[in-house]
């Protein structure tokens, strides 16, 4: 079937509504769908479902710029904006299967990089599928540098603990020290993004010598961590049976957690890239970042 020619002139972006999330969740599930597939790759959602209703919560949500790409009525994608931070996450961004290589994604990125200037965020972060040559040649086009390789990860480790330390539900009372943590490994932290984890009772610490040593707001593709040594990450990632969505984003570089995640039964499912547009700095510790950043 012949593609349709859409002149960038005539696409408008504007704030999505939640009246939009129906037909930006199809899209959303399709685009993914069909690049994933075209490089042998699973689709990082297991049905429709779960496309609809990530991006209608992210639709809903306060502190999630949302946008999306229309022409003549027709919506052709989407694009959202994580501003619980000073630092700023760019995605899920899809764009219509049929009406790719139009310009319509750079269109969606150039929307939410203004937002993020406009509200003096410190910096900009994305997470992108490193066999997808497009969008990574699109995101280093708009200014974005390739920081660290990621591996997803998913399985059940072999060790259920680690010696020295203990893994509990993360409560109120430990944000305070979590923050500190964040602070201390990142520069900054992600207080707004793991008070409601905690709130949804999915955040972890790690604890070591009477003191937090480590917090994961989830072990999933949304969620992330932050540890001050790879023991203190191995006893939060063997502590859960499984990682939520198609797994955890483990930095390639970090040799020896990526060889211990191998030793104990964790299998490599995709590769992905962290890339960042304005602050970065290399992480004083042992991460794991989100699908976001």
């Amino acid at each position: 079937m012949k593609m349709p020619v859409i002149p960038q002139s005539r696409v408008v972006i504007r704030p999505a509504t939640a009246q939009d999330a129906a037909v930006c969740g199809d899209i959303c599930y399709r685009a993914f769908s069909a690049i994933n597939a075209a490089h042998n790759f699973p689709c990082d959602f297991p049905h429709p479902e779960a496309a609809a209703g990530l991006i209608e919560a992210m639709f809903c949500a306060p502190d999630i710029y949302c946008v999306v790409a229309e022409s003549n009525g027709r919506i052709l994608g989407s694009n959202c904006l994580d501003e619980r931070s000073i630092i700023h996450g760019v995605g899920p961004i899809t764009v219509e299967p049929d009406t790719q290589n139009y310009g319509i994604g750079r269109k969606l990125m150039e929307a939410v990089i203004e937002r993020a200037h406009q509200r003096g965020a410190a910096g900009i972060r994305l997470v992108q599928a490193a066999f997808h040559n497009r969008s990574l040649s699109l995101y280093a086009s708009l200014g974005f540098d390739i920081r660290e390789p990621l591996s997803v990860f998913q399985g059940r480790t072999y060790e259920r603990s680690i010696p020295g330390c203990t893994v509990r539900p993360a409560t109120a009372a430990d944000l305070p020290a979590c923050n500190a943590l964040s602070h201390r490994v990142h520069g900054f932290d992600r207080g707004t993004d793991l008070a409601q984890a905690i709130q949804q009772g999915t955040a972890l610490v790690a604890e070591r010598g009477g003191r937090i040593t480590a917090y994961a707001s989830h072990l999933a593709f949304f969620g992330h961590a932050t540890a001050e040594s790879n023991a203190d990450l191995q006893a939060l990632i063997a502590s859960v049976d499984s990682f939520a969505g198609p797994g955890i984003l483990v930095p390639s570089r970090n040799a020896g957690l990526f060889r211990w995640c191998l030793a104990n039964g964790l299998r490599v499912v995709e590769p992905m890239t962290l890339m960042s547009m304005g602050l970065y700095n290399e992480p004083a510790g042992a991460i794991l970042p989100s699908v976001l950043f």
